[in-house]
């Protein structure tokens, strides 16, 4: 009897799913291919190294655009995460042991990118005891080590049952601690049905309160289902938790299975949304359709640091 070999799911849970037919993308959302030397010389590095990044396991439209700045944020502890968020492209299902080599691994292409600004993002590890927090804490030591002038952002899970093992990660010399809340409350049970929106909100707060030096972030989807002023309530929570920095991009629903786009968000309500969230005290917003986590992440650390200097003189003259 002939044996077939069956190709696992990337999405398992999303198998039985109704199929969402997507949305034809607006002028305005378009991204732009690169055959330039800088895209490939940061392909190579990755793949050297065997490495993991957000930007192909997510399907980033703006690969292209932020390799050809050597900008690249490295997803680890692998490429498979334990939950099943309805917006994701990650791959789902149970992970592989974590790589002891995988510090050494990153630091040196950070070395070899000679990346003035890194961002470290991981898959949920809920089969980790410490969800992790240790192995972010190994990463962020081996490439302060090896890069001491570069600046450090992680992107974290939200260590849901974990205790208080996210303050290993405060322990390190750490520039910018983000965690994105992804969604209003209100659709968290369909969108992000593994996460708890008050849970991420503690954090967020718990970080700041632990270390007020550390810039703290989080990052926005608007075009799920949504409305204006649920997302308005969104910005007070986050800066009732001191977040400095707040990202909001357009959903782009990555295939039949996952959650259904709602609609897209047309430039101008970005720019509407963005001077909302600046009148509300945030340090820095950055609010465009294509706008991601770690987009631009190297300038807008700068103007995070400029930001946070003219509030101080302020304070001091007032």
């Amino acid at each position: 009897m002939k044996m077939e070999n069956k190709i696992r799911p990337r999405h398992p849970e999303k198998v039985n799913k109704p199929i969402n037919p997507i949305k034809k993308k607006p002028e305005w959302i378009r991204s732009k291919l690169s055959n330039s030397k800088e895209f490939f010389l940061t392909k190579t590095i990755v793949n050297q190294n065997n490495l993991v990044t957000v930007c192909q396991e997510a399907n980033c439209p703006n690969i292209t655009e932020c390799w050809s700045k050597r900008h690249a944020t490295f997803m680890i502890m692998g490429d498979t995460c334990t939950r099943a968020c309805a917006f994701c492209d990650v791959k789902t299902g149970k992970p592989d042991r974590l790589d002891p080599f995988e510090p050494l691994k990153i630091s040196n292409a950070v070395k070899s990118l000679n990346l003035k600004h890194v961002v470290i993002t991981s898959v949920d590890r809920d089969d980790l005891k410490d969800g992790g927090s240790n192995h972010f804490f190994e990463v962020i030591t081996a490439i302060r080590k090896k890069n001491p002038s570069t600046s450090i952002e992680v992107l974290t899970p939200d260590f849901l049952r974990k205790g208080n093992s996210y303050k290993k990660i405060l322990e390190t010399d750490l520039d910018v601690f983000n965690h994105n809340i992804e969604t209003v409350p209100g659709l968290y049970l369909k969108v992000r049905p593994g996460a708890r929106y008050f849970g991420s909100l503690e954090l967020l707060k718990n970080v700041k309160k632990y270390n007020k030096k550390i810039f703290t972030k989080s990052g926005l989807m608007v075009g799920l289902g949504e409305n204006k002023n649920e997302i308005l309530q969104v910005m007070d929570d986050l800066r009732s938790a001191e977040v400095d920095f707040l990202t909001i991009g357009q959903y782009l629903q990555p295939s039949i299975k996952h959650h259904p786009l709602d609609r897209y968000y047309r430039p101008e309500e970005f720019v509407e949304l963005k001077n909302i969230a600046e009148s509300k005290g945030f340090l820095l917003v950055s609010s465009s359709p294509l706008t991601r986590s770690s987009y631009h992440a190297d300038e807008d650390f700068k103007k995070l640091k400029q930001e946070r200097l003219k509030q101080i003189n302020a304070k001091s003259f007032s």
